[in-house]
């Protein structure tokens, strides 16, 4: 197999797989490295890379490393179709095509100096990972910093020693949640939005991230901006259906926009028109 040495919005770079950790049942991360001696380009947090098994096809999965890391890329995927179910079976050694970064980030950089609130529901942490990293590199940067994580079950929750290390941090507040648990499950259990009455922050001056199910995205936008928190600070993560990062095959159409051109990162009012049609 002949290898390609640079990415770019049709090529693929050869990337090698140096580690593979199951997260959950049907959640895993793989650690790539490039084949070549080049350090893979730089990302910004929310992006995304298109990952190309050889002979099955290619997916697009958004970055869940540290940003400030150069020499490897991050990628924690969902197990939901032939593509992931392939890469799945992989072992490290094997070579994946990449391509990419692509899409709009996470205002970060516009966040400065205000309250943030992230909010992800299950795979959706994925996407946001990279945001704590950056603020945590940046802390000084940020006025008081939360972060509300949801999943189906305590064996559903993704990260967990980074969970309990942020927990360490005093200067960050996490908050995690579970919809169904057994008698073994000391934390707490109902949706993300009842957990946004536990973390303090001043509405006015609050951006919020949120990345998971698009109906917790609408509820839990819905509830910050009940609570005063300007529409327009709202951002949130529309994922779905991407196919080609270019806006070619117009798979992941969403109004007028498409996801892996113009997002996949929007802020509410960009999108809250079309998540409240339901055949769209």
């Amino acid at each position: 197999m002949n290898t390609i040495a640079h990415s770019s919005a049709q090529v693929p770079a050869a990337y090698r797989i140096a580690a593979v950790r199951q997260e959950t049942h049907n959640i895993y991360t793989l650690e790539l490295r490039p084949v070549e001696a080049s350090a893979p380009p730089a990302f910004q947090p929310g992006q995304f890379n298109m990952i190309y098994h050889y002979g099955v096809g290619e997916v697009a999965i958004s970055i869940s490393g540290d940003p400030g890391v150069s020499d490897r890329l991050i990628h924690t995927i969902r197990t939901m179709g032939l593509v992931t179910r392939a890469i799945e079976k992989l072992k490290a050694g094997a070579v994946l095509g990449i391509r990419g970064p692509y899409g709009r980030p996470w205002p970060v950089m516009e966040a400065r100096d205000n309250d943030l609130i992230i909010v992800a529901g299950g795979v959706g942490l994925a996407p946001l990972r990279p945001v704590l990293y950056y603020v945590l590199a940046h802390r000084s940067d940020y006025r008081r910093v939360s972060l509300i994580f949801g999943a189906r079950s305590p064996m559903d929750i993704l990260f967990k020693k980074e969970l309990e290390e942020w927990r360490s941090h005093l200067d960050l507040n996490v908050e995690v949640t579970v919809d169904t648990a057994g008698a073994d499950w000391y934390g707490h259990v109902g949706v993300v939005t009842k957990l946004i009455n536990r973390i303090p922050f001043e509405p006015q001056q609050t951006v919020a991230m949120l990345c998971g199910p698009e109906i917790m995205m609408q509820v839990t936008g819905d509830h910050l901006v009940n609570r005063g928190v300007p529409t327009d600070k709202v951002f949130l993560s529309m994922e779905r259906n991407m196919k080609c990062a270019v806006g070619f095959c117009g798979h992941c159409q969403y109004g007028p926009h498409f996801i892996c051109r113009d997002g996949p990162v929007f802020s509410r009012p960009e999108v809250q028109r079309w998540m409240q049609m339901r055949e769209v």
